[in-house]
């Protein structure tokens, strides 16, 4: 009988649960966000007793009957990998968990086997060199504060940032307000007082494609994805081999993405939303080669 194995990709605002058996989804879930940068262990076990075990009982899969974990997510690096690690054993004792960053996510399914440079632009952003088989080099993406350029979270930080100082014209500065009946005191009072601000700031990202055709905002777009090449993929060997991205960011800003990178001199790669996909493809190779 084929393994049972449960592939999860997880942000900073949203977790995807697939179950698969061989190459074969044979149920979905979703929880949100799981980040042990930003949650505790306490917190990560609710999540998943709480949400995603109903939500698995929908389609009639209990976690006794998961073999393996494959756990991709945002934060799970350093000594975060066994907060998470553990927090997923303790509801499923049985299973064999492996952890990894949600980098390696992008690596494995929009690279496979092959050597190549690999992005995230979704809430955040991040970049690496792969081999083929395992990151060789980082740069670190330092999180919405010190980086994460081109990521949501920057663009709504560079958006109201735009819309208070009046930067940005009266017309769309109006559109703003009428769009998220907000006050600048209500958006102060959220990013210096109140959990979790890089959420509130990524949630302001989607005004921007509502508004893309304006020259006004696709300039704040086109010098975002400036910043993340220069600061990030520049790092890397760029001329020789072809840039990935994966995240809600590239995904819906395609176009924009790929002639920001090419007027660079970049060789752009596959453009994806999601690395599920590709993560089933992954492990499916990856099983017939073993």
């Amino acid at each position: 009988m084929m393994d049972t194995n449960l592939i999860v990709d997880s942000g900073t605002t949203r977790t995807d649960w697939l179950v698969v058996r061989g190459s074969t989804v044979i149920g979905s879930a979703c929880t949100k966000g799981l980040n042990p940068y930003f949650q505790s262990y306490e917190d990560i076990q609710k999540e998943i007793e709480n949400v995603l075990f109903h939500e698995m009982k929908t389609f009639s899969v209990n976690n006794d009957s998961i073999d393996r974990v494959y756990f991709y997510g945002a934060g799970c690096v350093f000594d975060k990998v066994e907060i998470m690690r553990g927090a997923i054993s303790s509801c499923m004792p049985a299973c064999e968990i492996n952890v990894y960053s949600d980098l390696l996510a992008a690596a494995h399914s929009t690279c496979g086997h092959e050597a190549g440079i690999a992005c995230i632009l979704g809430t955040g952003s991040n970049s690496c060199f792969y081999d083929g088989n395992k990151i060789v080099k980082n740069i670190p993406p330092l999180g919405y504060i010190l980086g994460d350029e081109g990521g949501g979270v920057m663009l709504g930080r560079i958006l109201v940032g735009d819309v208070l100082k009046e930067i940005l014209s009266k017309p769309l500065r109006d559109l703003f307000f009428e769009r998220f009946h907000i006050t600048q005191a209500d958006i102060l009072d959220h990013v210096y007082k109140k959990p979790f601000p890089n959420r509130f700031l990524a949630g302001f990202s989607p005004f921007l494609y509502e508004h893309v055709n304006e020259p006004e905002i696709r300039l704040i777009l086109v010098n975002a994805f400036k910043s993340f090449i220069t600061r990030n993929v520049m790092q890397y060997d760029y001329k020789e081999y072809a840039v990935n991205f994966a995240g809600s960011i590239a995904y819906q800003y395609k176009e924009i993405l790929e002639e920001t990178v090419e007027s660079a001199g970049i060789r752009i790669g596959k453009v994806i939303k999601s690395p599920m996909k590709g993560l089933i493809d992954y492990y499916n190779v990856w099983r017939l080669e073993r």
